[in-house]
C-alpha cells in the first residue's frame, strides 16, 4: 500500500503518484486484521456484534483516517440490497414531523441505512404516488409519519401516529388518553370549566383518538366541551391545504371565532402547539392576557414551545425517540423479526409554562414543576 500523509490523514496514491480511492483490503492492512472482519464491522453485519468493542473502534479510527468510502453499487449487488428506507410525511417544516424525523434518521444512518423522504401534504394522490415511485427506488421499507393509509403499501411498513389497521403494518402511536388526563386535570386543578377544543384535521392519523380521549376525559372530570366551542382543523371556511403556516392562522382564525362566540370559557386546548400559538396571538390583539383571562395549552411540544412570550403549557411528545423506535422496530423486521405487537404505544409528559394559571374568579393553585419541567401531578 503506498502513501503519502497530507495533514491528519492519509492519501493513497499509485505508482504513477496519482490519487486512488482507498479500498476494504487498504483499511485491514492498515489494522492488521482480515478484511472479512473488517467488512463485518463496517457494514454492521449481525456477525460483528462478537467483535470486541476495541477491535471496532480501530476499524471505524482506521476508515475515518484512510478517508475510506463503502461501494454503494457493489455492496448491493454482493447483498441484492439497497439499505434504503422510504419515509413519508406531511410537510417539511418545524413542528411534529420535523422532529419525528430527527429520530427516524439518526437511527437509520447510525445503523448504516438511508432515508428517502417525501411529502405529501395529506393529498391521497401524493401518498399514492409516493409509495409508487419509493418502490421503484427499490427502498427495503416504509417509515410513514402522520399519513392516511388506505391500503398495505406492499413493503414492511412501519407507521407513526395512524388511526388505520392492517395486517403486518407496525403503529407507533402517543398514549391519548394519558394525555387527555394530563392536559385537562391540569385545567380542572386550575379551576377552569368550560373548555375550548381545537380538533385535528380529519386526514390527521391521530386525529379522531384524541378527540375520544379528550371526551371522555372530560366526562370523568365533570369538564364542559361545548359543541360550540368546538371546532377542527380543515373546516369548510378555513383553510383546506395543512401545513404550519395554514395552522398558524387557523389558530389565530380559531380564536377569533371563540372570542365572537357568546359562549363562554375560560381556557383553550388546540390540538398543536402552532394552532394554540396562532390563538394566543388573537387573544392579545383582542386586548386579553394569556393566562390571566385564559389559559391555553398545546400539544407536541416543538422547539419554539418554551420560547414563546407567554411560554407554551403543552403535552409533550417523545418525538425524537418515536421516530427512533419506529426505525428499530423497521430495522429488526428486515432482520427476520417480528415485534411482539402491531401497536408500540409511548407515554407523554405534560410540561406546565406560563400559559396557564387559575380560571378567572377561581380559588386554584398552579401545579408544582418538578425539575424537568414537567407537571408533578400523575
Amino acid at each position: 500500500m503506498e502513501s503519502a500523509k497530507r495533514g491528519p490523514g492519509i492519501t493513497l496514491t499509485g505508482r504513477d503518484g496519482e490519487k486512488r480511492a482507498t479500498t476494504l483490503k487498504d483499511v485491514a492492512e492498515h489494522v492488521g486484521l482480515s478484511p472479512a472482519t473488517v467488512s463485518l464491522v463496517l457494514n454492521r453485519a449481525p456477525a460483528a456484534d462478537s467483535i470486541p468493542l476495541e477491535t471496532h473502534e480501530r476499524v471505524l479510527a482506521a476508515a475515518k483516517e484512510l478517508d475510506y468510502r463503502p461501494n454503494f453499487v457493489a455492496r448491493s449487488l454482493r447483498s441484492r440490497r439497497t439499505f434504503s428506507i422510504g419515509v413519508l410525511v406531511p410537510e417539511i417544516s418545524e413542528g411534529y414531523a420535523t422532529a419525528v424525523m430527527s429520530g427516524v434518521e439518526d437511527h437509520l444512518l447510525d445503523h448504516g441505512y438511508f432515508p428517502l423522504m417525501a411529502s405529501h401534504r395529506f393529498r391521497d394522490d401524493l401518498i399514492a404516488e409516493n409509495l409508487v415511485l419509493l418502490r421503484e427506488r427499490l427502498v427495503e421499507g416504509f417509515i410513514l409519519v402522520n399519513t392516511l393509509l388506505r391500503e398495505p403499501p406492499g413493503l414492511p411498513t412501519v407507521t407513526i401516529s395512524s388511526h388505520e389497521r392492517f395486517p403486518g403494518v407496525t403503529n407507533v402511536v402517543i398514549d391519548h388518553d394519558r394525555a387527555a388526563t394530563l392536559a385537562l386535570s391540569h385545567l380542572a386543578e386550575l379551576g377552569h370549566e368550560r373548555i375550548a377544543v381545537l380538533r385535528g384535521h380529519p386526514l390527521t392519523g391521530d386525529s379522531s383518538d384524541r378527540w375520544r380521549a379528550i371526551s371522555q376525559a372530560a366526562d370523568a372530570l365533570g369538564l364542559d366541551i361545548p359543541a360550540e366551542l368546538t371546532l377542527q382543523f380543515g373546516d369548510a371556511s378555513l383553510e383546506e391545504e395543512s401545513s404550519p403556516e395554514v395552522h398558524l392562522r387557523e389558530g389565530y382564525q380559531y380564536g377569533e371565532r371563540l372570542l365572537a362566540s357568546p359562549a363562554e370559557f375560560t381556557a383553550f386546548f388546540a390540538f398543536n402547539d402552532i394552532a394554540a400559538i396562532g390563538a394566543m396571538k388573537a387573544f392579545a390583539d383582542a386586548g386579553l392576557r394569556v393566562p390571566e383571562d385564559v389559559s391555553v395549552v398545546g400539544f407536541d411540544d416543538i422547539e419554539s414551545a418554551g420560547f414563546h412570550n407567554p411560554s407554551l403549557t403543552t403535552v409533550r411528545q417523545p418525538m425524537h425517540e418515536m421516530g427512533e423506535i419506529a426505525s428499530r422496530i423497521l430495522l429488526e423486521r428486515l432482520g427476520g423479526k417480528m415485534p411482539e405487537s402491531d401497536v408500540i404505544t409511548v407515554e407523554p409528559d405534560l410540561v406546565v409554562r406560563e400559559s396557564t394559571g387559575p380560571a378567572p374568579g377561581a380559588n386554584a393553585m398552579r401545579l408544582p414543576l418538578r425539575a424537568d419541567g414537567a407537571a408533578s401531578a400523575d
